[in-house]
């Protein structure tokens, strides 16, 4: 399996952790590089950079005092790496663990023992000194009309910045 190297800037805010591992990801050479993915509009939009950034500028993400990474595991929680997930954000001291799903945070609960799942948002649980935000999944097929309440992704996003003390793109 081809893992992406994490990208991380020395003292981050906020990592942004996607999952790999799944049979569906074909080896890929940066991060949300898939088509029809808003992860890097939604990184714009929401304040997180000032111009919306191409999947091949993924590393300006450390420059702008974030970070991204995976959760490595073969979507089952007994395959989940979360022992260098958990090790790694030590290291990182980051404010925000992020998670760009809820497939994804539900895999890391369930891996650090929790039961049930994880809403959209602030959560009441860490990963290592992070705590932990579930921002909808940001992949071309999450085209509900209902994000937990909302009519879309990008509110949630905006709610991190603010709690980053990031102020939203105009």
């Amino acid at each position: 399996m081809e893992v992406l190297p994490a990208i991380v800037a020395p003292e981050p805010v906020v990592v942004f952790c996607g999952m790999a591992g799944a049979e569906s990801i074909k080896t890929r050479d940066h991060y949300y590089a898939s088509p029809g993915n808003s992860f890097w509009e939604s990184f714009h939009l929401s304040g997180f950079s000032p111009r919306r950034l191409r999947p091949d500028e993924d590393r300006l993400v450390a420059e702008l005092g974030h970070g991204l990474t995976d959760l490595v595991g073969h979507w089952d929680p007994a395959w989940v790496e979360i022992d260098a997930l958990v090790a790694d954000v030590e290291r990182w001291q980051p404010e925000w663990l992020a998670f760009t799903g809820k497939g994804t945070a539900q895999w890391a609960y369930r891996a650090l023992g929790h039961r049930g799942r994880p809403s959209l948002g602030v959560q009441d649980w860490y990963v290592g000194p992070a705590q932990v935000f579930v921002l909808p999944g940001t992949s071309g097929a999450n085209q509900r009309k209902d994000y937990d309440g909302r009519p879309n992704r990008l509110s949630w996003w905006r709610d991190l910045a603010a709690l980053s003390g990031i102020s939203p793109a105009e």
